[in-house]
């Protein structure tokens, strides 16, 4: 398959990433089929990526959290502990598909979380919540080659700062949950950590660092991740909502949190483990 793409496009010779894993060559010119191609490909259960190679790789890694870093939705996870998870679900669904407003939504799954006791959140972490594969060697990898990192969540510090330091992330960003008498209020604390935060983060830390946007690789699943991914030069939807996998070019439906590597052109014997 890919010799058969390479000598359709016109490409240079093939590079192998990873035997039997990724591939990739040069092209002139972005090819008018590409899409046609790349739905063909999906077919096969391969993700096709097509990237310019100059400032392929990125110098800042700024990520989601839920269902991204981790393969969990945190609230739902909650929820489930408070009795309110069928319910709380369906709103989370919806929301990161971009059918509710996620600061509406966001306060309404909170609410349902009043009188939970607040020890549950360890419980959770302990017991519910697991990495996306892939994860430790993308932050490693990237970090070894000079890079920073920035988990930037819709979700709570209380599980953003775990997985923070767990995977190496260089600062962490997200939502309080409230808690009085070891119980959570049903509240978090304003402003809420939305869509325009994540882009208000992009900014802030590269001109902190003194990086271009171009510079940035981003990374997310559900429609608060939409900002950031368009602004970042390189945003990549990662086993995304539909509505969302529709509005990036690079869409990783198949391969784990290594993809991004093999995106940026690091081979596999480079990787950090």
């Amino acid at each position: 398959m890919v010799d058969s793409l390479r000598n359709a496009w016109g490409g240079g010779d093939a590079v192998w990433l990873a035997p039997d894993e990724a591939a990739s060559f040069d092209m002139s010119r972005m090819p008018g089929n590409r899409w046609d191609v790349w739905a063909e490909c999906q077919g096969m259960g391969v993700d096709l990526i097509i990237v310019p190679s100059e400032g392929r790789r990125k110098k800042m890694l700024l990520a989601d959290m839920d269902s991204t870093m981790i393969q969990q939705e945190c609230i739902d996870e909650l929820a489930d502990e408070a009795g309110v998870g069928a319910r709380v679900k369906d709103i989370t669904a919806r929301a990161m598909n971009g059918e509710l407003d996620f600061e509406g939504a966001l306060r309404e799954r909170v609410g349902l979380l009043e009188g939970l006791d607040e020890a549950v959140i360890g419980r959770v972490l302990a017991q519910r919540i697991t990495f996306m594969p892939g994860g430790k060697a993308l932050l490693a990898t990237m970090k070894a080659n000079g890079a920073y990192a920035a988990l930037v969540s819709g979700g709570f510090t209380a599980f953003t700062t775990s997985v923070a330091d767990a995977l190496g992330f260089d600062e962490n960003r997200a939502n309080t949950l409230l808690a009085e008498g070891g119980k959570l209020t049903g509240h978090v604390t304003n402003p809420i950590l939305g869509k325009q935060a994540k882009v208000d983060a992009l900014e802030d830390i590269t001109a902190r660092l003194g990086l271009a946007e171009d510079d940035v690789i981003a990374v997310g699943d559900g429609a608060n991740d939409l900002g950031m991914l368009h602004r970042a030069g390189m945003g990549v939807a990662l086993h995304a909502k539909p509505a969302v996998a529709a509005e990036c070019d690079v869409r990783i439906n198949f391969g784990d949190l290594t993809a991004l590597l093999f995106v940026q052109g690091y081979a596999k014997d480079e990787f950090v483990v």
